[in-house]
This record gives structure tokens, sequence and C-alpha cells, in this order.
């Protein structure tokens, strides 16, 4: 079993669309071990995204995430990480796949719904930044 990170952004969770997305990723065998709402402070978006701090969409990207409350959570199933990935779909909404999630739900490429960890060792970072040890089933 692999473990991999997640955030319904606050688009999705202002839209309301928490629960579909969460019923979508168990029917696609996600394991829930962990899953909270938060609202993120610019510094708490910054520190999160730090690897993108150069990248010229770095400003707008951490405020959106500050706009309203996210729900991060840490997924459990095999393959987990290339799995979500094929289940969120491409970035850019309009490059993703039909039935994936953004497709079906994503404004555009930086309004995408929700975020999924891209290798193991940022899946790592990932989790232990929104959760401690108690908080993991």
């Amino acid at each position: 079993m692999e473990r991999t990170f997640s955030i319904i952004k606050p688009d999705a969770v202002a839209n309301g669309l928490t629960g579909k997305i969460v019923a979508r990723l168990q029917e696609e065998g996600f394991r829930i071990v962990a899953l909270k709402m938060v609202h993120l402070t610019l510094a708490e978006a910054e520190g999160f995204y730090a690897v993108h701090r150069e990248r010229p969409f770095f400003a707008s990207l951490t405020k959106f995430m500050t706009e309203g409350p996210i729900v991060p959570m840490i997924l459990e199933r095999e393959d987990a990480i290339s799995r979500l990935r094929d289940v969120m779909g491409a970035t850019n909404p309009a490059n993703a796949t039909v039935g994936t999630i953004r497709k079906m739900y994503a404004e555009s490429i930086e309004r995408n719904v929700i975020h999924g960890s891209d290798a193991p060792e940022t899946a790592k970072f990932e989790m232990s930044y929104f959760f401690n040890a108690f908080e993991v089933m």
C-alpha cells in the first residue's frame, strides 16, 4: 500500500464539491487515513508552495489558496500517487481526460479544484506539513 496527499482546493469547497470529490476518490479505491478542513494564512500557503517561489504564478496561487477553507487529506491504496494523478486529470482542465475530477469540476489551470502529490518525497513533505502522527489513522 502506498500513501499520497491531496487537497480539495478553495474553489471546490466554495462550490459544494467536497463530498462529490471524496466520494469519487473512495469509489476509485482510496482509503482516507486523515482528513480535515483548514483555512490557510498567506504564510502557510507560501510555506507549502515554497518549491514554486520563483515561478510567475506563485503569488496568485498562494492568494487563491487562502481565499477560503481547503480540505487536506492523506489517501492510501496501491499505486496511490500515480492513480490519484490519473483520477485528478491534467492540471489544465482543458487538457484533462473526460471523466477526471478536473475535467468535470475545474474552471481553469489555477482554479482546478484538487491537488495531488507528484512523487513519494513530495507526498512525505506534504503529509507532514498538514498532519501530525496523532491525526493519521
